[in-house]
């Protein structure tokens, strides 16, 4: 057996690698949060009720889901990299297209572009990352596609701030949309530079191009002969155990994990949140431009919230984030529902800033917690011969509840109030807590190669 070689700096090859993934991941942030600014002009524009808003921002979620469940397979097949080349392109012709129509149904069909790639990216940028890292460093650098999407999220609050500023209410909703090709294009033309996964190299057949790569991402001989080792027994056990089936019963445990930790992460109402935080904050009290700046310092909070986590995951480990975030979404989450069960119909400014102050409350739970755990988790618990279909399970999981949160929430504040609609999440809420007391385990720290003996599904 190879000795696990001591720890090294990080190769630069690596960081630049998994911070061009992670840009993934802020268009991911971005195209996801930016429509929270265009709901008002949307239900103008189209005569939209609240079922339909729900529907046209659910669109994109819809098209999540079949990124998420068909990127799997193109990511085993043509490569990581493709993928994350071909997710760029769909990226700058959603946001192009979805700006420049007029027609309702052929905006919702670069929406459901630029979901695909959401959908795509939320799968395969995790797992481009975490074959490229060390064990020592894979939790902070999946992190690095978190933090992207916090970061994404917030540079859509303020384009949209700014646009709303600069251009008239009739056209800055089409530059809020649009701007997201200017980034989408960069992110293409560094993805052309990085280099293809070695993991998924050796497992085709390409055993030299994958050591010449992981010459490069290691920092000596020593552990560029560990990784390879480690890779290769990996490769033959998996192939002992010829067509690797999913839904099996050895793969049980990993599979209820995955289901679990997405589902609990959109039943907090993270997105419902994050596509209409500006409705909100009018619904509490407050006028358009304080919505706008308000959805700006819940985007702020996110970003600071995320890199806090980021600092701590490979050290304080998934579960305690998790323990701590739960905790902090029933508090947040309980103080806005009593808040517009007692409030009724007087919603005033003090109303609207006590709103505010529960909100970062829950945006730092959400990214100090599920956030950042969320992605490192799902590409960490899957054997490398599932291990893409396992993402891809994770993400479809992720979206589906996404897409069903997004499109009912408005029904839900119009038809029975704030109250109900939070009070709802905060009940999920319990249930994730306790799923975390009882259930969850911890994976800081294990290699991936490891995690399979670790989980208990190297048995029958």
């Amino acid at each position: 057996m190879t000795t696990t070689p001591a720890p090294q700096r990080t190769s630069p090859l690596v960081i630049r690698s998994a911070v061009v993934a992670a840009l993934g991941g802020l268009l991911f942030g971005f195209d996801t949060a930016v429509i929270s600014g265009t709901t008002e002009n949307l239900r103008d524009i189209y005569g939209l009720s609240d079922f339909w808003l729900g529907f046209t921002v659910a669109t994109a979620l819809i098209g999540t889901i079949i990124g998420a469940m068909s990127a799997g397979r193109p990511a085993d097949v043509w490569g990581r990299k493709r993928v994350l080349l071909s997710i760029g392109i769909l990226y700058t012709v959603s946001a192009l297209g979805s700006a420049l129509v007029s027609n309702w149904l052929l905006f919702m069909f670069f929406r459901l572009i630029g979901g695909i790639g959401v959908g795509g990216a939320s799968v395969v940028a995790p797992i481009y990352t975490a074959e490229i890292s060390p064990a020592r460093m894979r939790g902070r650098l999946v992190g690095l596609v978190q933090f992207n999407v916090v970061l994404g999220i917030l540079l859509a609050y303020m384009t949209n701030y700014v646009f709303s500023q600069a251009f008239d209410y009739e056209v800055a909703w089409r530059w809020m949309l649009g701007i997201e090709a200017a980034p989408a294009v960069i992110f293409f033309l560094l993805a052309l530079g990085i280099p293809e996964s070695p993991r998924w190299l050796y497992g085709r057949g390409s055993t030299g191009e994958a050591r010449a790569i992981l010459d490069r991402l290691t920092q000596s001989p020593e552990e560029a002969e560990y990784e390879i080792t480690e890779i290769a027994r990996r490769l033959e056990e998996d192939a002992s155990l010829g067509q690797a089936p999913f839904f099996v019963r050895r793969n049980t445990k990993v599979i209820l994990l995955a289901i679990a930790i997405a589902t609990f992460n959109q039943l907090s109402g993270i997105n419902a949140i994050m596509y209409y935080a500006p409705d909100i904050f009018r619904m509490a009290g407050a006028g358009n431009d304080a919505a706008f700046l308000s959805s700006i310092a819940i985007g702020t909070m996110n970003l600071v919230a995320t890199m806090t986590a980021l600092t701590v995951i490979d050290r304080f480990g998934r579960r305690r984030l998790m323990l701590v975030g739960s905790i902090g979404y029933l508090l947040s989450l309980g103080a806005i529902s009593s808040v517009f069960f007692l409030s009724g119909e007087d919603l005033g400014g003090s109303t609207s800033t006590f709103v505010l102050m529960s909100l970062l409350v829950f945006i730092a739970s959400h990214a100090f917690g599920q956030g950042s755990v969320i992605w490192v988790f799902i590409s960490e618990i899957f054997p490398s011969r599932i291990r893409a279909r396992g993402q891809a399970l994770g993400s479809f999981t992720h979206w589906f509840f996404a897409a069903v949160v997004s499109w009912g929430f408005p029904t839900i504040m119009g038809g029975l109030g704030g109250g109900w609609a939070f009070g709802i999440f905060f009940v999920c809420m319990i249930g994730q807590l306790a799923w975390v007391l009882l259930t969850m385990p911890e994976t800081k720290g294990v290699p991936l190669e490891e995690m399979e003996k670790r989980l208990g599904l190297d048995q029958d």
